[in-house]
């Protein structure tokens, strides 16, 4: 089956060619690093490392870059009100950044560069685009000309009066046309700048990725990618500087855009005080419950999280884990068998994450219904193969539904009473049997009586 993405370009689903099937590039809009990550900041590293996980299924070299920016005024702002060093806020937060995507099991791109590393290269798009007519120096600003691009507003599709609203951009006097968006500004004494022929400065934000794309990736890209808000003005203004610095060179073959994430039907803002850290998330619940649930709806939709997104998230991996305990002993095979077709078809439909996660789960009816060591030992190979694919199920089962039990004290209250409860049924006490497992199923433990014995799990 073909891959299939919906380039948010075009408006529909196309057959994903790259350009060099010996080099897929593919390039994802990182973070801002000024502050914690929220949720929101999380979907975009975990919906876009399950399409690399995917990619690199089929093509033997897929090339991918996230940036860093770690240049902006946010930050200025963070090191002003700590009285520290501009890189004492960014060094920290991006540790945060990798430890915090690292505990979502997101894999590190091949590539991380930093806007602070990429300024000559800056410089020299914003010197081709002055010699090519798109840009023009004013009052110490380098400003792009939004006119001399024909194709300007192609990937959001909005008039003019809706740009110029939705950029929020400044009518300065030296401005051409409001809607022109600065490349290069001046800094103060007090703020990060670099020496250039318009005088000490700074680059604007737009211009970084457009550099280190080309700088790492090349001119044309395959896939370039981030969240939905990203689409204007910060990817609109990335097409139009990189095509016109490169007469007219297609710089992203393919956009994909992953939806936002909404509180309880609320947007997040600090405003409204429902902003939810990630670093919070990991506090009450597992990384790997926490992935799960940022893949349990369709990337290009937006997210609804509200106080059950985990807790689902939670009992579902309960029955993955439940499903890998009863066949711990069988043997799987050895090596990275390739995940099950079903699995893969429903990724490379436009990452469909919540067909793939249904139809891995339905390896797990299979294998809770397996007859034989032949029919599980196929199940269990499947099963793996398919989580290792979606990133999950990497944790030891009876570790993993032990420590969902909660502290060693309620270890040893539901031991205690499951030992209670099989003495009971030895004397044929069946009253007190049923009294200690209705109490048990109180408290959200559920009985498994087997050959080996009775075993134990947390479903609440």
């Amino acid at each position: 089956m073909a891959i299939r993405l919906y380039n948010s370009l075009t408006r529909k689903k196309e057959v994903f060619v790259p350009l060099d099937p010996d080099r897929v590039t593919m390039y994802v809009c990182g973070p801002t690093v000024y502050n914690h990550p929220h949720i929101g900041n999380a979907r975009p590293p975990v919906v876009f490392d399950l399409l690399f996980r995917m990619l690199k299924r089929r093509y033997a070299n897929v090339v991918y870059a996230r940036n860093i920016t770690d240049l902006d005024d946010k930050i200025n702002d963070a090191a002003n009100e700590a009285g520290v060093p501009i890189n004492t806020i960014t060094d920290r937060f991006i540790r945060i950044f990798h430890d915090d995507m690292a505990a979502l099991g997101v894999e590190q791109p091949a590539l991380e560069p930093r806007a602070t590393e990429h300024i000559p290269e800056m410089i020299a798009m914003i010197e081709t685009l002055i010699e090519k007519g798109h840009a023009y120096p004013a009052d110490g600003h380098v400003l792009f000309h939004v006119p001399s691009f024909a194709g300007y507003g192609r990937l959001s599709r909005r008039d003019r009066r809706e740009m110029i609203a939705g950029a929020r951009v400044e009518v300065a006097p030296y401005k051409k046309d409001p809607m022109d968006f600065i490349l290069w500004k001046p800094s103060s004494a007090e703020q990060p700048g670099w020496e250039s022929p318009w005088g000490r400065g700074r680059p604007g934000w737009h211009l970084e990725c457009s550099t280190m794309i080309e700088t790492h990736l090349g001119r044309t890209i395959d896939i370039h990618a981030g969240g939905n808000d990203l689409k204007f003005p910060h990817h609109e203004n990335e097409i139009a500087q990189a095509t016109c610095a490169h007469d007219g060179e297609t710089f992203a073959r393919y956009w994909l855009h992953n939806g936002l994430i909404n509180v309880d039907r609320e947007k997040m803002s600090k405003s409204t005080g429902n902003v939810l850290l990630v670093r919070d998330l990991l506090a009450r619940f597992p990384g790997e419950a926490v992935r799960m649930a940022l893949i349990s709806g369709h990337y290009r939709k937006p997210l609804d999280w509200t106080g059950e997104t985990v807790p689902n998230a939670v009992r579902e991996l309960d029955r993955l884990y439940g499903a890998l305990r009863e066949v711990a002993d069988v043997d799987p095979g050895e090596g990275d068998s390739e995940p099950p077709a079903e699995v893969m078809d429903a990724l490379e439909d436009d990452l469909n994450m919540p067909l793939a996660k249904a139809r891995t789960f339905d390896i797990v009816r299979a294998l809770n219904s397996a007859a034989n060591g032949r029919e599980k030992k196929r199940y269990k190979q499947q099963l793996l193969s398919a989580c290792r694919l979606l990133g999950i199920g990497s944790d030891d089962p009876e570790g993993w539904l032990s420590r969902r039990a909660g502290d060693e004290s309620d270890l040893e209250a539901i031991n205690l009473l499951v030992a209670q409860r099989n003495q009971a049924r030895k004397r044929r006490d069946f009253a007190t049997a049923d009294r200690i497992r209705d109490e048990l199923e109180s408290q959200g433990i559920v009985l498994e009586d087997g050959p080996e014995g009775t075993r134990w799990r947390k479903v609440g």
